[in-house]
């Protein structure tokens, strides 16, 4: 059906008729003048793609009427204009693609038709990881390794590259996925088809948010979404409430952008946004580079908002110029924003729109600070650094405390590293790393740790040659102006050499601790510290043996590298003492903001980033030559231990199947609160005592072969063996935090996958119980898949929500309501019997619930939208696009 608001689509410029926009001020109405910026970029695309059919005019007219509809669950739909993947979750995305393939020939469909319809690009920058540093080969080793562990996995990218259209592939060693897409692959404006249009995007990463900060909208999705609209499917949304978060004033000249986004954190998840759109205004916002924005925008996860949306200004146009983009491109984005009324002067409180609510920062008040020791909102100021951890040390265990008792905090244990004698004790830091979009996109803060690096090393200081230092760039931008401006040796000298291109430290790839020092922490059953500039601290992400982890900036991860220990005080304590016997304060060696700013308009300049990225995508001479078939369909390796049909779509069938009762279940795991993605598949190390490392093990792989989760998640045998895998689960059923639980029937603890397997070959279904914000961190598909592979039936969430089977489309994953809190404790959780309606009408189900006690209760099974039903009967995202593709 034709768009019934073509009417209002006009040329750009009378001069190119042939290229159109969509004018929303043509539609005559006010409320348009009065939605956040945000909802605009919602409405454009709803508009644009109005075919009264999968979008239609009462989709429209709800986003339009946003200011009375945001408080009524409304469901609209929207068409992003394009995908990002990283290869951790492309992997998966592409082995999904491709047994999808076989399930629509097996219909009797044509494969063919499965294919990206909406752009996508996909950046490899998950796979390598730090297991060289400190020494100047260390690119090159780690990407040798890069190449020979992810042989196959690439590969088969390559493949996918080659098989699918519409998909661009990134090769490894040319940055983060946030930071080209902020830097080379991000629009701002699109213009394709003959039409203007915003740019906008979602990513199978959480941190997709990033590129906010450029005024393109997007966020994560599970990488079953994002298939669903690389395939053409609108996502179906509840129409969101807007946080207007105003900041004013200017920072302090130590403040960094990274204090700025830790306080933002904090104050938002106290304000509570879970699900909601944050757009910043407010004359602060003027104050702040390109960089800094997408720093606070690269956080948006950590204080749980589904977007935080910074609006195109004159900042923005200079940022473009800045990276090299082309001129005329650069006209028409400006020239088509203002003529849509969606380009931003921040100092003009005229063009404010309506919030749901508005909150304020004053940006003066911020001071340094840090994040820890387990979580990203834990935000704590600099000065309270040394305090707060030594009253973490003894305080009970939770996410603020380690349970080690008073006459042990002293503690000390001595070992030889290298032919020298050291020691550590509760807080000495064995990790420091420069990591991660968050910060590594920010000239400012590189270049800030650069100079300090040179007044480091000019005063004499020096870091231990045990502590794992690393210095992981976004993209060779970075490395070009930190060697051009001449802070690059001195950084090299402390140890921190370029280790590689990727989010290395930060998504756990921080490779192994020196042997003694490993020893020594599990020796004295020490709380070793990693102090990192990266967005996630969680446990057990960045290593096993760090229990504590800090998020930094990056001047403050080389201080508290030379400090060697998070146990200090900078205000009183000196950094180090140089060989003159001189002490060396932070103070003495922390760069202003003139020196850092008048080194960065010298050095980054347009020229660096039209050089890096002209040739990105040729660059690697290791992936230009791998050999991949170019096959329509995907030729599986029965003996690949990391590409694997998935069982997902075994017993498909065109009919639809009724959904069935559980009955005579037991409880798997009871989990507590905050149980992260990272809980549920963890994406680092593989531990050797683990099932999937058994699995490896059979396989005829050795330990130094198994790689990491992460990097095989395109086979699900492994992955389902790394579900609730990580060694700081906390399962009630267990007194100690371990990926066990106990198997009622014969009383024995196992590991989680085992006890599973025992279960299902007894013919039991399975539940597993968790408290509040199940599911918070990355918008990780496995932590779906897994426990959908796992469980098979549910998961049952504090507030008496319960997820189903299709916990697997990741869509129900995100709802938090108020419901009465399950009346269970103890043993009694040990048995259920659910009896599932097959008619499911209206937003909530109810389920009864009977217990092998005798009590019984309800718990709600909720869907938000049509959609979101419909996806439910079909048995998943990927079933219902399967049905419609073979039919």
């Amino acid at each position: 059906m034709s768009n019934p608001f073509a009417w209002i689509a006009e040329p750009l410029n009378p001069n190119q008729p042939a290229k159109k926009f969509f004018n929303l001020n043509k539609l005559g109405d006010a409320r348009y003048g009065r939605l956040p910026f945000s909802i605009r970029v919602l409405l454009e695309a709803a508009v644009r793609n109005c075919d009264e059919f999968l979008v239609k005019k009462e989709d429209v007219e709800n986003i339009l009427d946003w200011n009375v509809m945001q408080s009524k669950n409304v469901e609209v739909p929207f068409n992003p204009a394009r995908v990002i993947l990283q290869d951790l979750t492309g992997v998966p995305a592409v082995v999904d693609f491709a047994a999808m393939r076989d399930a629509v020939k097996k219909l009797g469909g044509d494969p063919e038709k499965i294919n990206p319809i909406c752009p996508a690009d996909l950046v490899i920058d998950h796979s390598i990881q730090v297991d060289f540093n400190r020494r100047s080969d260390s690119l090159q080793k780690n990407q040798e390794l890069e190449f020979e562990r992810n042989k196959e996995r690439f590969e088969f990218l390559k493949w996918g590259s080659q098989a699918f259209h519409n998909m661009k592939i990134i090769p490894p060693g040319s940055g983060i996925v946030h930071q080209v897409n902020l830097e080379y692959l991000a629009r701002v404006v699109f213009d394709q088809n003959g039409y203007y249009y915003p740019d906008s995007l979602v990513g199978t990463d959480s941190h997709t948010t990033m590129i906010d900060g450029l005024g393109v909208l997007g966020w994560g999705v599970g990488g079953i979404e994002a298939e669903a609209v690389m395939l053409g499917q609108p996502i179906s949304m509840v129409l969101p409430k807007v946080i207007g978060y105003k900041l004013m004033g200017n920072p302090h000249p130590l403040v960094t952008s990274t204090d700025i986004v830790l306080t933002v954190t904090k104050h938002l998840r106290q304000v509570g946004v879970v699900g909601k759109f944050v757009e910043f205004f407010g004359p602060g916002v003027a104050q702040l580079s390109i960089a800094d924005r997408a720093t606070i925008a690269n956080m948006c996860p950590e204080y749980g908002a589904t977007a935080a949306f910074f609006p195109v200004d004159e900042v923005s146009i200079r940022y473009l110029i800045q990276t090299g983009r082309d001129e005329e491109k650069i006209k028409h984005i400006k020239n088509y924003l203002v003529a849509v009324g969606m380009f931003r002067d921040f100092n003009n409180s005229a063009q404010d729109p309506d919030f749901t609510q508005v909150v304020e920062l004053d940006l003066h008040t911020v001071v340094p600070c840090c994040s820890g020791p387990k979580r990203p909102q834990d935000k704590v100021a600099v000065s309270e650094m040394k305090k707060d951890f030594e009253t973490c040390l003894g305080a009970k265990q939770g996410f603020k405390g380690f349970n080690v008792a008073p006459e042990r905090h002293g503690d000390r244990v001595k070992f030889v590293h290298n032919g020298s004698d050291f020691e550590l004790t509760h807080g000495s830091v064995v990790i420091a790393a420069i990591t991660s979009c968050t910060n590594t996109s920010n000239p400012s803060v590189m270049l800030g740790a650069g100079l300090l690096a040179k007044k480091a090393v000019d005063a004499g200081l020096t870091v231990k040659p045990y502590i794992k230092t690393s210095l992981s760039p976004g993209s060779g931008v970075v490395t070009y102006y930190l060697r051009e401006s001449g802070v690059m040796p001195y950084l090299a000298q402390l140890g921190f050499e370029v280790v590689g291109y990727g989010c290395m430290t930060c998504i756990g790839n921080s490779g192994p601790l020196p042997e003694a020092v490993a020893e020594a922490i599990t020796q004295g059953d020490l709380i070793a510290v990693g102090v990192l500039s990266g967005n996630r601290n969680f446990e057990g992400r960045i290593h096993p043996n760090t229990r504590a982890n800090y998020l930094a900036s990056p001047p403050l991860v080389i201080a508290y590298a030379i400090a060697g220990t998070i146990r200090i005080d900078f205000e009183i304590e000196p950094l180090g003492v140089n060989a003159e016997g001189k002490e060396i304060f932070l103070k003495d060696l922390w760069p202003t903001r003139d020196e850092i700013q008048a080194v960065e308009q010298q050095y980054v300049i347009p020229g660096m980033f039209k050089e890096v990225y002209q040739k990105i995508e040729t660059v690697n001479e290791s992936w230009n030559a791998l050999d991949a078939p170019s096959d329509t369909l995907y030729t599986w390796n029965p003996k690949s231990t990391y590409i694997k049909s998935p069982p997902f779509f075994e017993n498909l069938t065109l009919e639809l199947q009724p959904p069935k009762s559980i009955v005579d279940a037991y409880v798997l795991l009871n989990l507590g609160d905050s149980v992260t993605t990272d809980h549920i598949s963890p994406a680092g190390n593989i531990a050797r005592n683990s099932p999937a490392a058994r699995y490896l093990t059979s396989r005829s792989l050795t330990p130094r072969e198994f790689n990491s989760y992460g990097s095989r998640r395109g086979n699900d045998a492994v992955m389902v063996r790394g579900t609730f895998a990580n060694i700081r689960l906390s399962n009630k059923f267990i007194n100690k935090q371990a990926p066990q639980t106990i198997h009622f029937p014969s009383g024995e603890t196992l590991d989680v996958f085992d006890a599973a397997e025992r279960y299902k070959q007894a013919g039991h279904p399975l539940i597993v119980l968790t408290g509040k914000e199940y599911g918070s961190g990355s918008s990780r598909d496995w932590a779906a898949k897994g426990p959908f592979l796992l469980v098979s039936d549910s998961v049952i969430n504090g507030s008496g929500e319960v997820r189903t089977t299709l916990h697997c489309s990741l869509l129900l994953d995100a709802c938090e309501y108020p419901v009465p809190k399950l009346p269970l404790e103890g043993e009694e959780l040990e048995c259920y019997y659910q009896s599932l309606r097959d008619q499911m009408k209206g937003e909530f189900r109810l389920l009864p619930m009977l217990l092998d006690t005798g009590k019984t209760f309800h718990a709600i099974m909720r869907f938000d939208t049509d959609v979101e039903l419909t996806y439910f009967r079909n048995g998943g995202i990927l079933n219902y696009m399967i049905r419609k593709m073979a039919s």
